[in-house]
């Protein structure tokens, strides 16, 4: 029996730690980038970039068995997230489809900003999907494509993704980040690792003949309150000082559920930040 194959288009930090983690179980991986230099030892490189319209000198003859998209927009604006994710998947396809290829199912990451709800409630894969901004809107339009593809398919929302590289709140924290207590601000949060885990969780699933549902949400066990967060992030490093200049910006509020994919089997290995920003921080030190 031949091994399990994925292609991960996007191959970069989460699709890089996917990579390896298939790679282990004895998969055969192969990634799509740009700078396919930077891809783990063991992947098959394909460089390609995904605004180009043009198949890769390199596309794989054989059809993989899986596709996971999971791409990040090199450009923050509406141009760039429509580029990465709305016609980067629309070009993907169309490759597939000239080569005459059917990967078993589709993986496409996905965001939790497909989410509007600011009021802190709880939100799960049956919620209301109506974005406010750009990103939502264009990440919701990706995933109708991905759902229309003709291939199965399954979405998975990550929320806020941390881990070392990631660390844009502990610099925040270290230069004495304040935030108000009330009203409770609620942040979702996944490690990068978990994020990682659980599209490999998913396709494992799959690859045993588990039936997968179209949607599942990327969260850690324990959504929590920024100020809370903050707080515990300042009493661990030590700081003591606050900066006058520090202001949250961010205004949505809402609690991710991770229930559908803990229902299946799948668990964080960092359940809450206080896991997650203390392995970071050993790592460090």
């Amino acid at each position: 029996m031949s091994a399990a194959s994925a292609l991960i288009v996007g191959c970069g930090d989460v699709g890089g730690r996917l990579a390896r983690q298939l790679l282990a179980l004895g998969w055969q991986v192969s990634g799509l980038r740009r700078s396919v230099k930077l891809l783990p030892e063991g992947v098959r490189p394909i460089a390609a970039d995904l605004s180009d319209r043009r198949m890769p000198d390199d596309w794989p003859e054989q059809a993989p068995g899986y596709l996971v998209y999971c791409v990040a927009a090199s450009q923050h604006d509406e141009a760039g997230y429509k580029a990465a994710y709305v016609e980067g998947l629309r070009n993907v396809l169309g490759w597939l489809q000239r080569s005459g290829q059917a990967p078993r199912r589709l993986l496409f990451v996905s965001s939790s900003s497909v989410f509007a709800q600011k009021g802190g409630e709880w939100v799960d894969e049956t919620s209301a999907t109506e974005p406010e901004g750009y990103s939502g809107k264009l990440m919701l339009e990706a995933e109708r494509l991905a759902l229309a593809s003709g291939i199965p398919a399954s979405i998975v929302r990550l929320t806020g993704i941390y881990g070392p590289g990631r660390e844009w709140l502990l610099t925040q924290v270290r230069q004495g980040y304040r935030v108000a207590d009330e009203p409770p601000l609620y942040g979702n949060r996944i490690h990068a690792d978990d994020a990682a885990g659980l599209l490999a969780f998913l396709l494992q699933a799959d690859a045993r003949g588990v039936a997968l549902e179209d949607c599942y949400i990327g969260v850690d066990d324990a959504p929590a309150p920024l100020a809370e967060v903050v707080a515990w992030l300042r009493e661990y490093l030590g700081v003591t000082e606050w900066s006058d200049e520090q202001r949250v910006r961010r205004t949505g509020s809402k609690r991710c559920s991770n229930q559908r994919a803990r229902a299946l089997g799948w668990a964080p290995q960092y359940s809450t930040y206080k896991e997650g920003y203390a392995a970071i921080l050993q790592g460090i030190n």
